[in-house]
């Protein structure tokens, strides 16, 4: 439910980089205008288009969640328009059929919660989850809570139908062919996602996995010195790397 602003911090310590942060469909100021605009081949594509209009021939990707999710669809199709990627507490998707009916029947109750209950009930009991308690306990997170009102829940709702977990395919099994370096973060309290990422990990010859101490599923937020550094280790070593090519 967040959007570009959540990133601010991060960006402000990676003030020697040229940032540039997109609001997906449903959250924050984009807009679209068909359903079929929130599926996530349009929604990598207009990603893409976004690119080529600004003229970015290449650049370091980062995505957190969904985006993460966006992000490494992204790196598979479009591997052309991206030096890396960076994922944030993201997953491939999931495996089998049944765990994909299982949670778009999940998203489905929680859309219709979000046109029915009223906004900040809803955000209550979603942050309620064991998921985000170092999220909650953050001093930041009124503010965060604040940002977070100024969405529409009827495009939230759209979101979570259209673009939510259990309607993407499964990605697992493109993960060896990934051509591209991969950061994975994780925080070290999100144990499941710590889980399923050393399992991408595993499976994906260019990605290397960092689990941040003491942060949760939010780690850009709740840490963003720490996720700062990441991210410019990360760049530091592609840097590195692309000049020995030249050398060669």
């Amino acid at each position: 439910m967040g959007d570009c602003h959540d990133f601010a911090q991060v960006i402000s310590n990676l003030g020697e980089f040229c940032c540039l942060t997109v609001d997906l469909p449903g959250h924050g100021q984009t807009t679209v205008q068909q359903d079929s605009d929130y599926q996530m081949s349009n929604v990598a594509q207009a990603v893409v288009q976004l690119l080529i209009e600004l003229n970015i021939k290449q650049c370091i990707l980062v995505g957190y969640s969904m985006g993460g999710r966006i992000a490494l669809y992204l790196a598979i199709h479009f591997t052309q328009h991206f030096q890396g990627v960076i994922l944030e507490s993201a997953t491939p998707g999931l495996s089998s059929q049944l765990e994909r009916d299982r949670r778009i029947a999940q998203d489905l109750k929680l859309a219709e919660q979000l046109e029915s209950l009223n906004l900040a009930d809803f955000i209550q009991q979603w942050y309620s989850k064991p998921l985000f308690a170092s999220f909650v306990g953050h001093s930041d997170y009124p503010q965060a809570i604040a940002r977070r009102l100024c969405n529409d829940p009827y495009k939230l709702a759209k979101s979570l139908r259209l673009i939510g977990l259990g309607t993407q395919p499964s990605l697992w099994k493109s993960l060896p062919k990934i051509q591209i370096p991969l950061l994975l973060i994780v925080g070290e309290l999100d144990t499941k996602f710590v889980q399923i990422n050393q399992m991408m990990t595993n499976s994906c010859p260019q990605a290397s996995l960092q689990i941040a101490n003491n942060t949760g599923h939010n780690v850009h937020f709740e840490d963003p010195f720490k996720f700062s550094q990441l991210l410019k280790d990360f760049i530091a070593r592609l840097s590195s790397t692309y000049e020995s090519q030249l050398q060669d």
